[in-house]
């Protein structure tokens, strides 16, 4: 009669120590569920449950990866490592076959404690690979019709396009020279900022992916995309003053992989049948701060339904896509707003808004006014107590903010 109830107690011990033992939070390069990994090999990483007994520690693991789901899969994976004795959780490279561009990759790890209990297998994690190589991008660098000194109006480029069946999935590869902002159908793509991002652009130059299937409809579509001269051609400071330190010339590449629900696939690339123009953004410099005259703003532009028939051609470049790279590094975002604390009347009648800190940002406004009026807005990063102080602070400012 007893020996029944000792291997059901075994049974439930060993069931409830299997059952405490769980992976989580998978990462791939230390990102979850990544869309853009150019890593050849890229590393794994997971942690246990925290119901796990931190007392017992890892002692082996296997990996799998396919480029289909694992759940339910019939088929051997792309690949498999082994059990493997390792207590490692951290950085474990991909070790298989080569990987494609583009594609989207599934990955999930199981462990064995000390005392050989098997955890099973984790939830699987996704990633999807970059644009490996330059040949990987059906893109071409383009440049706008007018866009030959720092100075000039921030370009406008724009394309449209005509999709006839239902969108699955679609991710958008950008770069530049100097700023771009991009939209589709008159929506933002991503809630990142100033980028590409620094790099030193003649070895190193960033591309971000996004996705964008959201944005996509079935029929007519548009991207919109402004340029700005950033980094890429502003004088870096006192110590580069010089404007066009890494280029002259403002540039776009742009491509959008689009999987339609049957299977099919579609590319929008950047390329001679795009068109450029100019719009209210009259200047704009990462440093001396940007001009806005908003009667030349040219509503819906970003559109399918915009007439763009003035629009001047670009001009296709054979810029390098060798020193192109994936984005793993956090973006520049918008993360919180705040209201002034104080508003301060100078003897001249300027006003001077107290924030309360030092931040990095900008600042929105409402005026009202006549066509031909203009509000300046300059910034500082001290606020002194004398009236006069602060004058002679705002006087130094370059313009930052021109509305006519």
């Amino acid at each position: 009669m007893r020996t029944p109830f000792l291997i059901g107690c075994l049974l439930f011990s060993w069931y409830t120590a299997s059952a405490q033992i769980a992976v989580k939070n998978l990462l791939t390069e230390n990102l979850k569920s990544p869309i853009c990994i150019d890593a050849q090999n890229p590393r794994f990483s997971w942690q246990l449950t925290e119901k796990y007994n931190k007392a017992v520690i890892q002692q082996a693991y296997e990996l799998q990866v396919d480029s289909s789901s694992l759940d339910n899969s019939n088929h051997s994976p792309l690949w498999s490592s082994g059990k493997i004795n390792s207590d490692q959780s951290a950085y474990i490279p991909y070790s298989g076959k080569s990987l494609l561009s583009g594609h989207k990759y599934f990955w999930r790890v199981r462990i064995w404690d000390t005392r050989g209990v098997c955890s099973g297998w984790s939830e699987q994690a996704v990633w999807k690979m970059g644009l490996i190589s330059p040949p990987d991008w059906h893109a071409q660098w383009i440049v706008p019709a007018s866009n030959d000194t720092v100075n000039a109006p921030a370009p406008l480029l724009r394309n449209s396009f005509t999709l006839n069946k239902r969108v699955l999935e679609a991710t958008a590869y950008i770069s530049s020279h100097g700023f771009y902002e991009a939209q589709l159908n008159g929506h933002k793509i991503g809630d990142s900022f100033l980028t590409p991002g620094w790099t030193s652009y003649n070895k190193r130059l960033q591309y971000q992916a996004y996705d964008v299937t959201s944005l996509l409809t079935e029929g007519e579509n548009a991207i919109g995309v402004t340029l700005g001269s950033g980094w890429y051609r502003s004088p870096l400071g006192p110590y580069t003053p010089r404007a066009n330190f890494y280029g002259d010339k403002t540039a776009l590449l742009m491509e959008i992989r689009i999987v339609f629900t049957d299977g099919s696939t579609k590319i929008i690339s950047s390329d001679q049948n795009w068109k450029s123009s100019t719009g209210a953004l009259r200047f704009a410099e990462i440093y001396n701060g940007c001009v806005i005259d908003t009667r030349l703003e040219k509503s819906g532009w970003t559109m399918p339904v915009f007439n763009d028939q003035d629009w001047r051609p670009v001009h296709v470049m054979p810029y390098t896509k060798n020193t192109l790279v994936a984005t793993y590094n956090e973006p520049v975002k918008q993360h919180e707003v705040f209201k002034p604390i104080k508003i301060i009347t100078t003897p001249r009648g300027e006003k001077v808004i107290d924030f309360g800190q030092n931040l990095v940002g900008w600042v929105k406004v409402t005026v009202k006014g006549n066509a031909g009026d203009s509000i300046k807005i300059a910034h500082a990063e001290v606020l002194d107590k004398l009236a006069s102080s602060i004058q002679k602070i705002c006087e130094r400012q370059k313009p930052r903010i021109s509305t006519y």
